[in-house]
């Protein structure tokens, strides 16, 4: 079975499709990559662009449920293309009187992007905010200005910084934005197991206030170091000497040892015996 992913709004996970306007399953001929189409969703008919395109032999079970939302109307013409454009013109103008609204109500909310679906029938305004926030007032009062329904997309900051872009502390465009595919969780965790406490935590995070995505890229073989390393507070021998492992030193392949007589010695890992 040939599965695409349509994206319509650049902040929103794409949809995935597997029927096309005869209602017969999309053939692995029928699409190409980066084609622009017209869709049908469970939200109405919207224009977006390919961005994958997968075949799965097991997909049993979700076929009815996914066919019946979503379907392939037909390829954008350039008639549709030119419409969506025309369409988009208003968009600087809505974000302004959003932006107007948004401050008249004294709401925490930054506008990021505003999308208008093809068929005009509604708009998505992606934004962020500090927290979550009751924003059906915000809602009511939009759809009554803009005279169609409205959607609210809210992002976190990391994924604001995802799709902004940015220039990174080390002077490259955010990992993020350049190769990343997926987001995931750092934890604090992470400046534990590499040692990073001390540097500051104002150091350690990213331009948008979290941890950087880095920390990760490393942890596998931090992890894989570690285990060549004594656990702490374990009685070793050093030459004639006993003392107690007080600290790892993971790159440098050593620990920090605690003799008898309170004298602190950096060992190489080869240097100990139990």
């Amino acid at each position: 079975m040939i599965i695409i992913s349509v994206q319509i709004i650049p902040e929103d996970k794409p949809k995935e499709i597997i029927k096309r306007w005869d209602n017969e399953l999309i053939d692995i001929n029928d699409f190409k990559l980066k084609e622009q189409v017209i869709v049908k969703t469970e939200m109405g008919v919207d224009l977006g662009e390919i961005v994958k395109i997968e075949e799965k032999k097991d997909f049993s079970g979700e076929i009815e449920e996914k066919g019946d939302k979503k379907m392939v109307l037909r390829k954008a013409s350039a008639e549709d293309l030119d419409k969506y454009e025309k369409k988009n013109q208003e968009k600087n103008k809505a974000i302004e009187e959003i932006k107007r609204i948004v401050k008249e109500k004294k709401l925490p909310v930054k506008v990021i992007n505003l999308v208008f679906s093809f068929d005009g029938s509604r708009l998505t305004i992606v934004f962020t905010a500090p927290a979550r926030i009751d924003f059906r007032e915000l809602v009511k009062g939009l759809s009554h200005f803009f005279h169609r329904s409205v959607r609210m997309l809210q992002l976190g900051v990391r994924d604001e910084a995802e799709k902004l872009g940015n220039i990174g502390p080390c002077g490259n465009t955010l990992c993020c934005k350049k190769f990343l595919k997926k987001i995931t969780s750092i934890s604090t965790g992470l400046l534990s197991s590499q040692q990073l406490f001390s540097r500051g935590s104002e150091r350690m995070t990213g331009v948008c206030g979290r941890l950087k995505c880095c920390l990760a890229f490393e942890e596998e073989i931090y992890k894989e170091l570690s285990k060549n390393l004594p656990p702490l507070g374990s009685e070793i021998k050093v030459g004639d000497k006993k003392g107690k492992v007080v600290e790892w030193l993971i790159i440098k392949q050593k620990v920090v040892v605690e003799t008898s007589d309170g004298t602190k010695i950096e060992v190489k890992v080869d240097e100990i015996s139990m």
